[in-house]
């Protein structure tokens, strides 16, 4: 004998089992679909009209759902590119490189995607660079002074650091740690 697993909304009863399906209006069912994966998070304009056309919600019932929504205030991806900008630089210390191409395949247009790195100056890029490497210089000690290089550099450079930056943050941190790098010239492989 096999047992049902019962799911919330399932009923054995068929007069209530259809309280369970989608609404069948394609109208209805993008306000649904949009409204559900805004309840989680912030997501652009691009994200919720991929999730419509996987749904098959006809593209002008998409369109005129996601226009909506951003009259409303629901979509704003111009204030979803600043958040995000600001959430990963301090929080995983991306670089504006990085931060850039993660709001292009989210669909960000490039001129908000500008706006948006452009809250980063460069001062305050170098400085997260900087605070980088000084959290990871403890644990490449015992390392040759080359191994510690690349490995400072990979990973800024995984974090959208331009490469002149890495290598000169890099050099100065181990400097200050008395590394001699006066011998370095040029990126170091």
């Amino acid at each position: 004998m096999t047992r049902r697993t019962e799911w919330p909304g399932d009923s054995a009863d068929p007069s209530r089992a259809g309280e369970a399906l989608p609404p069948q209006d394609p109208a209805e069912r993008a306000r649904a679909v949009c409204l559900r994966l805004l309840t989680g998070t912030p997501r652009t304009r691009n994200q919720l009209a991929d999730a419509l056309r996987k749904r098959e919600i006809p593209e002008d019932v998409a369109e005129e759902v996601l226009s909506r929504f951003e009259e409303v205030g629901l979509i704003d991806d111009a204030a979803f590119a600043g958040a995000w900008v600001e959430s990963r630089h301090h929080g995983r210390g991306l670089a504006r490189r990085a931060l850039a191409r993660e709001l292009r395949t989210k669909g960000v247009d490039g001129a908000l995607i500008d706006e948006a790195v452009g809250q980063l100056d460069g001062e305050q890029e170098e400085e997260t660079a900087r605070e980088l490497v000084a959290r990871k210089l403890r644990s490449t000690r015992g390392l040759d002074r080359d191994r510690r290089i690349r490995r400072l550099a990979g990973m800024l450079a995984r974090k959208g650091y331009p490469e002149g930056l890495s290598l000169r943050i890099v050099r100065q941190a181990l400097e200050a740690e008395g590394e001699d790098v006066d011998d370095l010239e040029g990126p170091v492989h």
